[in-house]
């Protein structure tokens, strides 16, 4: 079996190997079993998500989204930042640009390291509701940015247990079958908001979630009346800028702004995925 070459990249911590799939390069038997594999972290490169770019017939490309455990998911805002600037960086798009997932076709603008990335349009935004858990009754709102979010506001950001809390929400039946992505939001000393995310999908905490952020930003934006844009502090210490207009029911232009940078580029031996 040939080598695959790939980029890793990383959009404010989040890392994702990113395969150009245009020639299918990448084994078509079980492509979910092939990103299980190499996301995982010491037996493989180790990544968040693999992203496998394609042809599109009705865009500049396409892109199938992995997960860390080999499921699709629909969106992924730090990912499509990364793969718009692979794109530019491979010869096959421009600096404006159209790519199509499930969630839709998507626009970008890569700006030198970082990129602007269209979300999806938000849906099924509901604030104030409640869930009731084992051990408490936990308030918390809703918004789909992409893919599913809960949000909880808290009041110490840096102490909350993310990934027991998190996996507890993110399995309850009230988000059966899918499940949902949770999402810690807290304010810090200078008056801004730093947000901590339990992903669905790599089902840990994850330094920085795009759909997280974005969806964070929205509902801070209708519970706290903060204008656009609003710049949000994520688990590594990198700042995601939200763009967006609101209007009468509910949002729309909704831009995510941040980094996209190449951690290194290489070439997947065939012992990287088949063990």
């Amino acid at each position: 079996m040939d080598k695959i070459s790939f980029y890793k990249m990383s959009g404010s911590g989040n890392d994702f190997i990113i395969i150009d799939n245009r020639q299918s390069v990448v084994p078509s038997e079980n492509p979910s079993r092939f990103a299980a594999q190499v996301c995982r972290r010491k037996m493989s490169v180790g990544a968040d998500g693999l992203i496998l770019v394609e042809k599109s017939e009705s865009a500049d490309f396409k892109w199938r989204f992995f997960n860390a455990d080999g499921s699709m998911a629909e969106m992924c805002g730090n990912g499509a930042r990364c793969v718009a600037r692979f794109a530019l960086l491979n010869g096959f798009a421009r600096e404006q640009m159209q790519f199509e997932t499930l969630a839709g076709i998507i626009r970008a603008q890569v700006i030198g390291e970082r990129a602007k990335v269209q979300m999806t349009d938000p849906l099924d935004l509901v604030l104030a509701c409640e869930l009731e858990t084992d051990y408490e009754t936990v308030p918390y709102s809703r918004v789909n940015t992409g893919v599913p979010h809960v949000v909880i506001e808290v009041a110490d950001i840096d102490n909350v247990d993310v990934v027991n809390v998190g996996r507890r929400i993110r399995r309850h039946t009230q988000f059966a079958p899918a499940g949902t992505n949770v999402n810690f939001m807290g304010p810090l000393s200078d008056g801004s908001w730093a947000v901590r995310t339990y992903e669905r999908g790599v089902e840990d905490e994850t330094l920085a979630c795009g759909t997280g952020i974005t969806a964070a930003a929205l509902i801070l934006a209708r519970k706290k009346s903060l204008p656009a844009p609003i710049l949000l502090k994520t688990r590594s210490g990198s700042l995601l800028k939200v763009h967006f207009a609101i209007q009468a029911d509910g949002f729309k232009d909704v831009f995510l702004e941040g980094d996209a940078r190449i951690i290194y580029v290489g070439q997947l031996d065939p012992a990287a995925w088949d063990y």
